[in-house]
């Protein structure tokens, strides 16, 4: 039997933001994944936080130093993890890092709200990843299964300039290749990782990015288009057989 954190695995949904504007659009698109999903009949329970206005602490030297200690024992249930602590601070980075794996351990979707800074992902997302890939945490340690096997990523991305394939800044996109490796090694399978991508978010206001206000809106267009169906299909369950990117 696949080890509890004391919350058992619920059909529902965890959705994050990480986006510091006021008018985000990652904001505004993954709010109506949200919403679609709910009103679709999304089972289960609905988990918000912005990790911009309430960030994850970073972790610190203690987190790494426990990290390292229970990674070299092997596979290491949650539930052992304290055994393992050798001081208060150890004691305290496992108390902040705890209820957020769970979190991500009962969610059957993942939702995340990502903006592009500069060419990646926001430090408030990433210092949500880097506390919950606390060694082990989502592999079973009777079994050796992916405990993220069956669960489902929706990536909501959006980008000021032009980044997909063919743009001559294609190179430049460390935000999409990087969740997918990311969440691919916590054991998220590749047909359950959907990435939604609105370009150009900014040739509204930038002037060197003016020219491109059709193709932008036409991607916005698509990304709330991809959004509202992908919402629709998870709430009712449908199988998912692609790995959508749109």
């Amino acid at each position: 039997m696949t080890e509890s954190l004391t919350e058992q695995r619920t059909p529902g949904l965890l959705h994050l933001d990480a986006s510091h504007a006021a008018d985000s659009v990652s904001k505004r698109l993954a709010g109506m994944f949200a919403r679609t999903w709910r009103e679709a009949g999304g089972t289960g329970g609905y988990r918000y936080r912005d990790l911009a206005a309430d960030p994850v602490p970073l972790i610190g030297p203690a987190y790494c130093a426990l990290g390292v200690r229970v990674e070299r024992s092997g596979i290491v249930g949650a539930a052992d993890v304290p055994g393992y602590c050798e001081s208060g601070a150890e004691r305290r980075e496992w108390e902040h890092t705890r209820p957020l794996v769970a979190e991500l351990r009962a969610a059957r979707v993942l939702l995340l709200g990502v903006p592009m800074y500069n060419f990646s992902v926001p430090a408030s997302l990433k210092a949500w990843i880097d506390r919950v890939s606390f060694p082990g945490m989502f592999t079973d340690p009777v079994t050796g299964a992916d405990l993220l096997a069956d669960t489902t990523v929706v990536a909501v991305l959006a980008r000021g300039g032009g980044y997909g394939p063919g743009s001559p800044r294609e190179h430049c996109d460390f935000q999409e290749p990087y969740l997918r490796a990311h969440f691919g090694k916590l054991g998220v399978r590749a047909d359950r990782m959907h990435v939604v991508a609105a370009e150009l978010t900014r040739a509204g206001d930038i002037p060197a990015l003016a020219r491109f206000g059709e193709q932008a809106a036409r991607s916005y267009a698509a990304a709330r288009e991809r959004v509202r169906v992908l919402a629709t299909e998870l709430a009712e369950g449908v199988p998912e057989t692609v790995s959508g990117s749109a």
